[in-house]
């Protein structure tokens, strides 16, 4: 292909991914306006969690009648896009915001990533087939669609730039797709500014200057996150294969995870590992009263709610539970506790969906550049600690993991040994 032809092929895609941003960030701003009303209204009306326990009896048997296509969620989006598969139907956009509605409105635990990336793909991959756009180029555009929801839905462009080019490939980057899915993580971000929506602010976090023992604590923080990344990722799984062993019907499985959900509210006796739990994800940043076992209980719940099939991801859940874990860790190792619940945040779900990258870049977008290095410290620890479990499971493994023998082979993730 000629230097012109190129250029005009290259052009052409850019503007393919800034429509595929345009709708990307118009859907996101569609579901956080909606998802902030629903937020209010459950907590304003305390009953709503009764009915949780029906609630996923109708999520269920909607997703049984219409669903049946769309039930991988973000792991039919990666087979998608490494695979060059079906095309992903267009009512995944709507079927998984409603699901994301009716679950928040009822106090599942569970976030918002999901919803945005099943929605930008779907939709990404509906412009690519209508512009017979095939192979490389379509999953060019699919991943810029994943990119594109990403960033809008938590206004973190960049990152949302990596997170779509990293989370196919567990430990490596589809440089390939850079220049779409940047285009349409920015035309996304820019889209749903301008339709009103604000998005969470998070405290700038202070310097903290490297040391040999800061360093230290920061590899004994980036085991525990390890740690914990795991047990949140065997919990989920289990409880999903445990589910569908003894309970084939997914209505039925939502609705006793509904009823669990319920239990364990009163169990613990409070309603703050409901929802997102934003408002406990900022009191980490500067409360030494904490909690201590906060971010169990939300590993709890959250685990319960995606694991019986309630819709959103995993996100923001992971957020609390990694800057609640951080509050805790910030005390017992002498760490500036804004700062720990920072690195807490951004590592616990870069090492649940092995994109390290793209949640130390969004660490820097949401706290500052002061928490880079921090970020990126206990990042790689907690990634090499971890192993290939996570929460994605058709997210591809490097054949060869070995850092010393890098591989250009990767294997399915479902074919990785437990």
């Amino acid at each position: 292909m000629s230097g012109a032809r190129r250029f005009i092929a290259n052009l052409r895609s850019l503007v393919f991914a800034a429509i595929i941003g345009a709708l990307c960030g118009c859907a996101s701003a569609i579901f956080l306006v909606g998802l902030d009303r629903i937020t209010a209204e459950r907590l304003r009306t305390p009953y709503l969690l009764y009915l949780l326990p029906l609630a996923g009896l109708v999520i269920g048997a909607i997703y049984e009648k219409l669903g049946e296509s769309i039930r991988g969620g973000n792991d039919l989006v990666i087979d998608t896009i490494h695979d060059d598969g079906p095309e992903i139907p267009l009512r995944m956009a709507p079927l998984v915001l409603v699901g994301t509605w009716l679950t928040h409105l009822f106090g599942g635990s569970a976030g918002r990533e999901g919803t945005a990336v099943q929605m930008g793909a779907s939709l990404a991959d509906f412009v690519a087939n209508r512009l017979r756009r095939f192979g490389a180029s379509r999953t060019a555009l699919v991943a810029a669609g994943v990119a594109g929801g990403f960033g809008s839905v938590f206004g973190t462009p960049i990152a949302g730039t990596i997170f779509g080019l990293e989370f196919v490939v567990r430990g490596r980057i589809e440089v390939r797709a850079f220049a779409p899915a940047l285009t349409a993580a920015v035309a996304g971000d820019m889209v749903t500014l301008a339709l009103g929506v604000r998005h969470t602010r998070y405290p700038n976090v202070g310097s903290l200057a490297l040391s040999p023992v800061v360093v230290a604590k920061w590899i004994v923080f980036g085991v525990v996150v390890a740690l914990v990344s795991t047990a949140f990722v065997e919990l989920t799984h289990a409880l999903k294969d445990y589910g569908k062993r003894r309970v084939p019907s997914l209505p039925l499985r939502m609705f006793f995870g509904g009823l669990a959900v319920v239990g364990l509210t009163y169990v613990v006796g409070t309603r703050d590992y409901l929802g997102l739990g934003v408002p406990t994800i900022l009191r980490a940043f500067d409360d030494a009263a904490l909690p201590v076992d906060a971010f169990a209980w939300k590993l709890v719940f959250t685990a319960i709610t995606v694991g019986a099939g309630f819709l959103g991801g995993e996100v923001t859940p992971l957020f609390f539970v990694g800057a609640t874990l951080g509050n805790l860790l910030g005390r017992i190792l002498g760490l500036p506790l804004d700062l720990a619940a920072a690195v807490g945040l951004a590592t616990m779900f870069g090492c649940a969906s092995h994109t390290p990258l793209a949640l130390s870049i969004m660490a820097v977008e949401l706290f500052g550049a002061h928490a880079l290095p921090h970020v990126m410290i206990v990042s790689a620890v907690a990634f090499l600690c971890a192993g290939h479990r996570g929460i994605y499971r058709a997210q591809r493994v490097p054949a060869e993991p070995s850092l010393a023998a890098p591989s250009h082979d990767v294997q399915e993730g479902h074919d990785t040994p437990r």
